[in-house]
C-alpha cells in the first residue's frame, strides 16, 4: 500500500464514527470492573450482556432463563448463558466445538425434555442450517447434523397446533422436521409468512426480513421478526409481530408495528432489532434484543431488555423507550450471578469461557497446551491477520489489558485489537525485534531491533484511542510506544462481518509464545 493510500485509509477509519458519542450512562462495576446492568437498587440499564452478543435467543426454563448468541467466526462457540432475573447472566458452557461455518442467528429451544440448537452457517458454498442437541443443558451436546436448508438463516422453531415441529426461517419460508427435530420432513414452503412492509421513505439498510421467533399465548401463535438490515444507518433494524390462530397462517400484522426501532442517530442504542419475546419470573412480559451502542460500534451489537405488555385486543406493546435511563426490573426472580472474570493466571489447565480462536481449522485446539500457569500458543501463519489469534471479548468503552509473553523460536506474537483480518491493531515481538501493526497491517516502516525473550505488554483502550506501553524488566518500569491508536472505525459498516474489536493474543511463524497472567480491568469513565 502506498503511503497517500494509507493515509486516506487511516483518515477513513478515524473518522467512521460521525456521531458524537453520548455521555458514559451510570452503571454498577461488576468483576474487574466491567459495566454491570444490575444498579442495585431495583432498577437497571441497558445493557444486560455487554460487547458482542448479537442475536440473543432466550429459553425460560422454570426458574431457570438460557440465552445464547450468534459466534460467527470464533471457536468455542454457542456459549450458553444463565440468569433467574433477566438482568444479571453468566456463563456456564460452550455447545460447539467443531468448526462449520461462520454461526449466525440460532434458536435455543427445548422439546420434551431435550435441548436443542437450531444453527445458520455461512460456508464457502453458501448458507446452511444444522443443529446439536443435549439432555443437560451444560452439555455434552452432540456433534452437529446437517439439515441440507441451503439458502436459509434464521432459523425459529415452534410445535403447531398439529403437533409437529417446524422451522421458520428468513424471507417467510417455513419447514417441518422429524418428530425427533433432527431432519427435515417435506420441502421448504415459500410465502408460509408474509413479512411486514415499512413505510418505503424510512432510511434504513435494507428490506432483510429475517429472525423469526414464534411462540403461542392462548388461542394465538406470535411471529416475531426483523426488518431493515442490522447494521448500516443507526435507523436500519426494528422489532415487528404478527399473530395466527394456526401456524399454517394466515398471519396478521400488529397494528403498531414496528413496536421497536431506533429513530433518531441522537438515541443511545443504534439498529435496535432481532427480538426474542419471554415471559418474565412474576408473569410479565419481556422482550430482548440486539442493539449497537451510539459511537461504540467497535463493541459489536450489544444485547438489550425492554419490559412490554399486552394490549386489551391482544398485542404486544413495547415499554422501554429509548432505553435511555434505567428501568424497573423484573420482579420475583432470585437473585443471579452477573457477568465472569475476563483475567487468566492459565492455572486451570483448560480454555475459559472468555477465550475464542477466530477462523480456527479443525485441529486448532492442538496448537495449546498448558504448562504450570502458563499458556503456550504455537505459531500459525506469517503475520497476526492469519494466526487465527486467541480472542477475548470484552464490553465495557474504557479498559487496560497486561499479559507476560516469552518468545521462542522463528517467529513473533503479542497482544492486538482484533477485528478480522483486514481490521486490527497490534504490538508483536520476536527474539530480534518490535513490530508494529496499524489499520490492518505490519508496518514494516516502524520494525525497531529489540532483543527479547520475556516482555510484558499493556494495551490501554480509552474510549477508542489506544496507547500501547511495554516492559522488559517484569513489569517494574515501561516504555509508551510512539503510535497512539484511534479505532472507532475497525466496526461492521467498515469491514462486514458483524462482529467486535476484541483483545488478542497471537502467536506467528515457527516458533511457540508463552502467556502468563493476562488481566483485564474495566476502566471507569
Amino acid at each position: 500500500m502506498t503511503l497517500s493510500r494509507r493515509t486516506a485509509l487511516q483518515a477513513a477509519l478515524a473518522g467512521a464514527a460521525v456521531t458524537p458519542a453520548l455521555a458514559a450512562p451510570k452503571f454498577a462495576a461488576g468483576i474487574e470492573g466491567q459495566r454491570k446492568a444490575d444498579l442495585g437498587n431495583g432498577t437497571y440499564i441497558n445493557p444486560i450482556v455487554a460487547g458482542d452478543h448479537a442475536d440473543p435467543t432466550i429459553l425460560k426454563d422454570g426458574a431457570d432463563y438460557y440465552m445464547t448468541f450468534s459466534s460467527f467466526q470464533s471457536y468455542p462457540g454457542a456459549v450458553i448463558w444463565h440468569s433467574q432475573d433477566l438482568v444479571n447472566w453468566t456463563p456456564i458452557t460452550a455447545a460447539l466445538h467443531q468448526p462449520i461455518g461462520t454461526v449466525w442467528a440460532m434458536d435455543l429451544i427445548k422439546h420434551q425434555g431435550r435441548f436443542y440448537i437450531y444453527i445458520p452457517v455461512l460456508q464457502d458454498q453458501g448458507t446452511g442450517t444444522y443443529v446439536i442437541h443435549a439432555d443437560d443443558i451444560r452439555g455434552a451436546w452432540s456433534a452437529p447434523i446437517d439439515l441440507k436448508l441451503p439458502g436459509c438463516i434464521d432459523p425459529g422453531h415452534v410445535v403447531g397446533e398439529d403437533g409437529r415441529r417446524y422451522l421458520f426461517v428468513n424471507g417467510g419460508r417455513r419447514v417441518r422436521l422429524t418428530d425427533d427435530g433432527l431432519a427435515t420432513d417435506g420441502a421448504l414452503e415459500e410465502n408460509a409468512w408474509k413479512p411486514w412492509q415499512y413505510p418505503k421513505d424510512w432510511v434504513v439498510e435494507m428490506f432483510a426480513p429475517e429472525g423469526p421467533k414464534l411462540f403461542r399465548r392462548g388461542e394465538w401463535f406470535y411471529l416475531i421478526s426483523a426488518v431493515g438490515g442490522t447494521a448500516g444507518p443507526p435507523t436500519s433494524h426494528m422489532v415487528t409481530v404478527a399473530r395466527s390462530r394456526s401456524v399454517h397462517g394466515p398471519w396478521q400484522d400488529a397494528p403498531n408495528n414496528p413496536i421497536v426501532r431506533t429513530k433518531s442517530a441522537s438515541e443511545p442504542w443504534w439498529s435496535r432489532g432481532h427480538a426474542t419475546v419471554v415471559e418474565g419470573p412474576a408473569g410479565d412480559w419481556w422482550m430482548v434484543y440486539h442493539g449497537y451502542e451510539n459511537g461504540f460500534r467497535t463493541l459489536g451489537r450489544q444485547a438489550l431488555l425492554e419490559p412490554v405488555e399486552w394490549t386489551q385486543d391482544g398485542w404486544l406493546r413495547a415499554k422501554g423507550g429509548t432505553l435511555d435511563r434505567p428501568l424497573p426490573k423484573p420482579r420475583g426472580g432470585k437473585p443471579s450471578k452477573a457477568g465472569f472474570a475476563l483475567s487468566d493466571d492459565f492455572s486451570s489447565g483448560k480454555l475459559g469461557l472468555q477465550w475464542a480462536f477466530h477462523a480456527p481449522a479443525p485441529d486448532e485446539a492442538k496448537r495449546l497446551r498448558f504448562e504450570g500457569k502458563s499458556l503456550v500458543i504455537k505459531g500459525k501463519g506469517k503475520a497476526l491477520p492469519d494466526s487465527s489469534p486467541l480472542t477475548c471479548a470484552c464490553g465495557d468503552r474504557s479498559y487496560e489489558v497486561t499479559v507476560e509473553l516469552e518468545i521462542t523460536g522463528e517467529g513473533h506474537g503479542g497482544l492486538a485489537l482484533f477485528y478480522e483480518e483486514r481490521g486490527h491493531v497490534g504490538l508483536g515481538f520476536s527474539t530480534t525485534q518490535m513490530l508494529t501493526y496499524g489499520y490492518g497491517q505490519e508496518h514494516g516502516w516502524m520494525r525497531q531491533s529489540m532483543t527479547t525473550k520475556n516482555v510484558h505488554i499493556r494495551l490501554t483502550n480509552r474510549e477508542n484511542v489506544v496507547t500501547w506501553h511495554y516492559s522488559h524488566d517484569g513489569g517494574k518500569t515501561w516504555t509508551q510506544h510512539s503510535w497512539q491508536m484511534e479505532v472507532s472505525g475497525l466496526h461492521h459498516n467498515v469491514f462486514g462481518g458483524f462482529v467486535s474489536l476484541r483483545p488478542a493474543l497471537f502467536s506467528a511463524g515457527s516458533g511457540e509464545v508463552r502467556a502468563r497472567n493476562f488481566t483485564y480491568r474495566g476502566l471507569p469513565a
